[in-house]
């Protein structure tokens, strides 16, 4: 048994597993039980999680900070990174923040003493240069990225100072009005919204000082600014805040400063110099990579320490994805679903602080709504309802997400969604939640989601908006296996090559596809989604469990 499952041309059982109409020519190392035991105990042996390193993370430590271990190293990764066209990151327009990021941080280097390789550094600067200026990868910006304008604004700001007033010229809307009205206010002292900190190294070193902002404590004696390794370096470049008081602060900032310094050397140890745009990421990475696995119906045993890092945190205002971020809708929601798959279902208090009339939202002050983060809400609540019994105000916030949820539908039947680029994300996530917890007047929508699933599938077998990739032939995959599809012919002959392509992909490079400041990819949930796909699969195809198990 020595190849891949192949899917016979003609369709007949000869030759397949329990009829399935797959032929197995090899099982060898697909043990998708075991794979996902062994992912749930890394989630410990990991405590800060794992992410993808980010260019336009990079760029601002490599200009910020200088000085921290790995420089050389992440200099290197961002060389090694730019793409054949002059670019980093992903195609379209999302690659406008990482480029400038890495141009900006290129030419700061190009300009330090003792800097190797100059000519390189040039080359590569021309070449990024080239691209931001020829907007081949700006058609749509811009994206909905946090902070977006403000980010790309204080970008084409750097680098026309680097270039002398000579640098390219910044999109429409993005000529500096915004940031120039958020550096005033952080110049006034006023109150701060927490997810602006997010992106402080917006702001500049005289508005970061004059701010007063402090970095949020960790255990071991570290500290972080916004869970971001680039605001937590613009903090420690700007100038000790002056006025006064300032000789009775300069104790504090001393040790602020010690801790800071240690938080970017432990993200340096986590991630070998490279940085991610947000770090730690423990919770947001256990309830999803915990629901996708519970969801799929994979037997596991949960060690209590996992179960407890969602439980802790849980509160009346809700939970952070990491430090220094405020608590968001999301990131609790998907807390408190996973610990009802875990049996220990918890009133969802802490989600009242984002209801709004007709959803909620991701935090309080979002610009913009989310289908997905209420996908999230409907499933915390949902699930709550069917363990718990709830309150007429629970089934109450159940009625009014599904029905926002089926008027959010795209006509082909996908939803698309800002914290993922791919539609097949944001379809799993709203069409199984309507499935579970939408009623029968959701039935029409969630089959609209199937329909759009069959249709879009490639000539490979895979799914995905841009490529067939893994993750998002996972849940496609999911959108077919979890909502009660009608299962003839077109259904069963979509999952077989779906599944034959995610057993070849699983194990190749997987794309950045969820959204920060740039494009990011959380290994671990996407290991889940994969692994639950394929148990799904195997179950629906009736591949016995011991062939390979």
């Amino acid at each position: 048994m020595d190849g891949l499952l192949t899917v016979t041309e003609s369709g007949t059982e000869s030759g397949t597993k329990a009829g399935s109409g797959i032929r197995t020519e090899d099982h060898a190392g697909i043990d998708v039980v075991a794979e996902a035991r062994e992912l749930v105990a890394g989630l410990s042996a990991e405590p800060w999680g794992q992410v993808s390193a980010s260019p336009y993370e990079t760029g601002r430590v490599v200009s910020l900070a200088p000085w921290l271990a790995g420089h050389a190293t992440r200099v290197e990764f961002l060389l090694d990174t730019q793409r054949p066209d002059g670019g980093w990151g992903c195609s379209g327009d999302h690659a406008l923040v990482p480029t400038l990021s890495a141009v900006e941080a290129l030419l700061v280097e190009l300009g330090r003493e003792g800097s190797s390789d100059r000519a390189l550094l040039a080359k590569a600067v021309e070449r990024g240069l080239e691209a931001i200026g020829n907007r081949s990868f700006q058609a749509g910006w811009p994206p909905d990225t946090p902070a977006v304008e403000l980010i790309v604004a204080s970008l084409f700001a750097l680098i026309d100072g680097h270039l002398d007033g000579e640098g390219p010229q910044p999109p429409l809307g993005a000529g500096g009005a915004k940031l120039t009205a958020v550096r005033a206010w952080l110049m006034s002292g006023a109150p701060i919204p927490q997810k602006l900190v997010h992106a402080l190294e917006v702001a500049g070193p005289e508005a970061i000082a004059a701010s007063g902002i402090l970095p949020t404590p960790m255990p071991g004696g570290m500290a972080a600014v916004g869970a971001s390794p680039g605001a937590s370096a613009a903090w420690l470049a700007s100038p000790p805040e002056a006025g006064p008081g300032a000789e009775d602060r300069a104790a504090r900032r001393t040790r602020d400063e010690t801790a800071v310094r240690r938080y970017l050397e432990a993200v340096v140890a986590s991630s070998g110099g490279p940085m991610p745009c947000t770090l730690p990421i423990a919770v947001f990475e256990r309830g999803w990579t915990l629901s996708w696995l519970r969801r799929a119906g994979i037997p596991l045993d949960v060690p209590p320490r996992l179960v407890a890092s969602l439980r802790d945190g849980l509160g009346p205002e809700g939970i952070a994805t990491g430090p220094g971020l405020p608590a968001d809708a999301d990131t609790t929601s998907v807390a408190l679903y996973a610990l009802a798959l875990l049996d220990e279902p918890r009133e969802p208090e802490g989600l009242w602080p984002f209801e709004l009339e007709t959803h909620f939202c991701t935090w309080r002050g979002e610009e913009g709504m989310s289908p997905t983060t209420n996908a999230h809400v409907l499933d915390a609540f949902g699930e709550y309802l069917r363990r718990r019994g709830g309150e007429p105000r629970h089934a109450a916030v159940v009625a009014k997400l599904s029905a926002w949820l089926r008027d959010r539908q795209e006509a082909d039947g996908s939803w698309t969604d800002r914290w993922h680029v791919s539609p097949y994300y944001a379809t799993a996530c709203c069409a199984i939640a309507l499935r579970e917890f939408g009623g029968g007047e959701s039935a029409g929508a969630v089959g609209g989601a199937v329909d759009w699933v069959l249709a879009t599938q490639r000539g490979d077998g895979s799914w995905g908006r841009w490529e067939g990739t893994a993750e998002e032939t996972a849940y496609a995959l999911q959108i077919l296996l979890l909502t009660d599809a009608a299962r003839d012919g077109r259904w069963r002959q979509a999952v077989e090559r779906g599944y034959r392509h995610l057993l070849a992909a699983r194990g190749g490079e997987a794309p950045s596809l969820w959204v920060d400041k740039d494009l990011y990819l959380p290994m671990a949930i996407v290991r889940a989604a994969v692994l639950g796909a394929l148990h799904l699969a195997r179950r629906a195809l009736a591949i016995p469990e011991d062939d390979s198990y």
